[in-house]
């Protein structure tokens, strides 16, 4: 079931769903399934366009890559029934690209900086800066990250920006599937960055800060139809709904900055040679 509802100031949003969903004629169901980042915001928003269009959203999550068998290209690629994806916007160009979903049919719904997090009740470190982040790597005992796009640059770039990367052997861990901020609150690590959207929703632990401006990576997330989904009038109807500008004040409190609000990109701190 689909939680939790929308605040009850939410009739702006209602009024632009009413509008969005009016090109479906019948109710339908539509079939979505959304990676880690936006899977809080997609939650929230869901209750509000099911009342609205009376459509009915089946719902599924995954992440973006990787080869778990939960994965989207995975799902796409034996044939499971999907109307919708929402995911990380590379790669869901990626799979634009192999035809696997409607070509012009892509939404950019927003941005998601990187955060750390710790057990709750632990000691924060002090990431605001490039030596803090630094230091709180090296003392952590376990570190772990994600599989999808913030593990993927964590591994590849951030640890070489840190200068780290050897010190790091061993000790941090990209973990597939299950959500790093759930691993932190088992006590499986003590320390552990993601997108701060799916941090954000985890019991049991404490955010500590984003990573710093000069290193900060920011993901898009996307959505788009699938390529034969059952429900493509429904699914566009949904896409310009999650899309519309009534929608960001929901993504935003997840933690996501929404498409219709995003600030100039950091520039990148050089990677060491």
């Amino acid at each position: 079931m689909l939680h939790p509802a929308l605040p009850r100031k939410s009739h702006p949003l209602l009024a632009a769903l009413l509008l969005l969903a009016a090109g479906t004629a019948h109710a339908a169901d539509i079939h979505v399934v959304s990676s880690g980042g936006f899977a809080q915001a997609y939650k929230n928003l869901a209750p509000a366009y099911e009342r609205a269009s009376g459509d009915r959203l089946l719902s599924a999550w995954g992440p973006s890559m990787g080869t778990t068998s939960n994965a989207i290209p995975a799902r796409l690629a034996r044939g499971e029934q999907i109307d919708v994806v929402i995911m990380v916007g590379d790669a869901l160009d990626k799979l634009m690209q192999e035809g696997r979903l409607v070509p012009g049919s892509k939404v950019v719904l927003a941005q998601s900086p990187i955060a750390c997090a710790v057990r709750h009740g632990a000691a924060k470190p002090d990431i605001s800066t490039i030596d803090g982040l630094r230091s709180a790597f090296l003392q952590a005992q376990t570190v772990a990250y994600s599989d999808s796009a913030s593990g993927e640059y964590i591994e590849r770039q951030l640890m070489n920006k840190l200068h780290i990367a050897q010190q790091m052997q061993g000790k941090a861990a990209k973990i597939p599937a299950t959500p790093v901020g759930e691993i932190i609150a088992r006590g499986q690590a003590d320390f552990g960055c993601q997108q701060r959207s799916e941090l954000m929703p985890v019991e049991g632990i404490d955010l500590v800060g984003l990573l710093p401006a000069q290193v900060q990576q920011l993901t898009e997330f996307s959505a788009a139809l699938v390529r034969n989904a059952r429900q493509p009038d429904a699914g566009r109807a949904l896409l310009r709904f999650l899309a519309a500008p009534a929608s960001a004040g929901v993504i935003e409190a997840t933690g996501l900055q929404p498409a219709s609000a995003l600030p100039p990109a950091p520039k990148p701190m050089p990677s060491a040679h």
